[in-house]
């Protein structure tokens, strides 16, 4: 028979103690898979990923490259990825439709001193200017997103009609080869696919328009179902912390080779792309005042049927 004294018994529940505690047995991090398209939008996120912000909080976050953003809605609301980044204006349509997204995180915004999107024509298109853009076969990364709106937008403000151009879907990974065939006569798009048209000599940039319409204008918002949400608080809670640490890290450009061997990781380039790509601004939160320009952008171009509530859609 086994004495147990005091003393052995109390080891007994240190040592035990000392096993839950260890890394071995610690949790498994959740899984949770995020809906991405190839822009350094999402760099926030692939650095989170990377550099262990999410994975310290109890989260694992997966990547699932999306070809259109316009496409990432569907993609949230079939559970097949559990948060996405569309465009504001793609979240904001695809509520007025009938689903319930709600925007958990800031991704990227606007700056005027950040070349990262860019009009581009094909070379000896003859495209000059917003006006010489009517007629032609323009692509863009998913009707009605936020390139698309805020391109309509810079049209209009320089005396164009947008209703004269012809937009045609057309995937970031596709674009300097359907640009270079000839199907299209120009392209809005971002970087660093942007630079990789630009140094093969596919076309040239004819403007940088985002620059010449207010700066800070949310572009992709990292957005779930509200039942998502609603279900997951410390995901939710891990995965906006882990965002924040990420915005951080990107803006200190103390950082930047790590970050844009990050972003060539998710984004697979040639190195001399990702080397001259411009990183896209990061923001970490979103407002109500941000989602209420692009309501009101939208109702410009007849984009809504209802009357969206931007307070609803910002969660707390």
């Amino acid at each position: 028979m086994i004495n147990l004294t005091r003393r052995h018994f109390a080891g007994g529940l240190a040592a035990g103690s000392a096993i839950v505690a260890s890394p071995a047995f610690a949790q498994a991090p959740t899984k949770v898979t995020l809906g991405y398209t190839a822009v350094a939008d999402f760099t926030s996120a692939f650095v989170a990923q990377e550099e262990g912000y999410f994975r310290k909080r109890g989260l694992d976050v997966g990547f699932q490259l999306i070809a259109l953003n316009s496409n990432i809605p569907a993609a949230m609301q079939a559970d097949s990825v559990q948060i996405g980044g569309p465009t504001a204006s793609v979240m904001l349509q695809a509520n007025d439709g009938g689903l319930d997204l709600v925007a958990i995180a800031g991704a990227s915004v606007t700056a005027r001193d950040v070349a990262n999107y860019g009009f581009v024509e094909r070379t000896g298109a003859g495209i000059t200017d917003a006006k010489s853009a009517e007629g032609k076969r323009i692509g863009v990364p998913g009707l009605g997103a936020f390139l698309h709106v805020l391109f309509r937008k810079w049209m209009a403000e320089k005396g164009a009609d947008w209703k004269k151009v012809t937009f045609v879907e057309t995937p970031f990974p596709q674009m300097p080869d359907i640009l270079r065939g000839g199907s299209v006569d120009g392209l809005i798009t971002g970087s660093p696919i942007m630079e990789r048209i630009v140094q093969g000599n596919i076309g040239r940039v004819v403007s940088y328009f985002h620059t010449e319409l207010p700066a800070g204008l949310p572009a992709v918002i990292y957005s779930t179902t509200r039942a998502w949400a609603t279900k997951n608080p410390a995901l939710l809670k891990a995965f906006r912390e882990g965002v924040a640490e990420g915005v951080a890290f990107v803006n200190d450009k103390a950082n930047d080779s790590r970050v844009r061997a990050i972003i060539g990781k998710y984004i697979p380039l040639p190195p001399a792309v990702i080397a001259t790509a411009i990183i896209t601004r990061q923001k970490a939160d979103i407002t109500v005042e941000e989602i209420n320009y692009w309501i009101t952008i939208m109702k410009e171009q007849d984009m809504l049927r209802g009357q969206p509530v931007a307070a609803n859609v910002v969660l707390p």
